[in-house]
């Protein structure tokens, strides 16, 4: 985030470019330029005996990527089973890793001046996951840090096998 000047000499305020998407009763953004592609909703392959974060495996033309459920992720409640969902995939150092999530939304250039770090006073688990938030006309939008959101070391490991 930074400060351009204008030819009139005026300060022109770098925006942000964040794809948006809804994930339970919250906007959240991410930085665009890590969004390889969306996809309507696919159906994972479970794998036993891993955190219930994973979602699953999909095939994407050939590639085989690791699906995350963001909600589990976030400490969220668990989506309706007839409730719809969305892939946005996401390039990593090793490899594509696919979000699930509610809804997409779009993507908008935030204006870095609406950016607020969280308060202190945010507490609870998944507080680390929050890098700051937007203060858009309809909307508060939470930035999510994907490298906390994507490390598997902080995965719970599931320990009995779901029926």
């Amino acid at each position: 985030m930074s400060t351009t000047h204008a030819p009139n000499g005026t300060v022109a305020h770098a925006a942000v470019n964040l794809c948006t998407f809804r994930l339970h009763e919250f906007t959240i953004g991410i930085d665009v330029t890590l969004v390889q592609e969306v996809l309507n909703r696919q159906d994972a392959t479970r794998i036993p005996l891993v955190s219930d974060v994973v979602h699953g495996l999909i095939n994407l033309r050939g590639e085989i990527v690791t699906t995350i459920d963001l909600r589990r992720r976030l400490g969220l409640p668990q989506r309706e089973a007839d409730q719809p969902s969305m892939n946005v995939v996401i390039r990593t150092p090793d490899g594509p890793v696919a979000l699930v999530v509610d809804q997409i939304g779009d993507v908008i250039d935030a204006d870095e001046n609406l950016f607020e770090f969280p308060p202190p006073t945010l507490s609870g688990p998944h507080r680390e996951f929050v890098t700051g938030v937007f203060k858009l006309d309809d909307a508060l939008l939470l930035l999510i840090d994907l490298d906390r959101v994507l490390d598997h070391t902080t995965f719970k490991i599931r320990t009995e096998m779901s029926s």
